[in-house]
């Protein structure tokens, strides 16, 4: 990215008041993205997002979120900037690891991990050297910031 982010950048996307109702905010980027191979503008021009589909925890319905993506070399991870507990789409990880990823126009099946342990540790040390970002939320929090990868089901076709 040729910008720098911080979390607690007011002029940040994630830090705009919004008039939508919150159980659809996500809507028109959902929208926006599935239109335009993956570009997304206003707001989020700029930052790269893929769309992910998790089943609900209780409701077993297909759950869709636009989450940045992070990478270390071919393995995708994501996380979470929500300061008060852990996002819904980790809780229906947990309870349904299978999840498909958009990416552009590409979908992938896979299957998500949440780290724990040694490799949550390793991970996370790699995290917060290469990834400012989430380093600076971390220090904010007394917990740790959960970390999920994505292991895809079969590798990419090259093109």
């Amino acid at each position: 990215m040729s910008q720098e982010i911080r979390f607690h950048d007011a002029h940040a996307p994630w830090n705009q008041e919004s008039r939508q109702d919150p159980s659809n905010w996500n809507d028109d980027v959902i929208a926006e993205f599935r239109a335009n191979a993956g570009q997304v503008g206003g707001d989020y021009v700029g930052y790269p997002l893929i769309l992910l589909t998790t089943t609900g925890a209780r409701s077993g319905a297909p759950r869709v979120v636009p989450l940045a993506p992070n990478c270390r070399g071919d393995r995708l991870y994501l996380s979470s900037f929500r300061e008060d507990r852990d996002p819904d789409w980790l809780s229906n990880i947990r309870a349904h690891p299978a999840v498909t990823i958009e990416i552009g126009t590409e979908t992938r099946q896979g299957t998500a991990t949440i780290l724990a342990g040694a490799e949550y540790d390793e991970f996370a040390d790699w995290v917060r050297r290469n990834n400012r970002l989430l380093a600076e939320f971390q220090a904010t929090l007394d917990r740790p910031v959960p970390l999920v990868t994505i292991y895809f089901a079969q590798p990419r076709n090259p093109e």
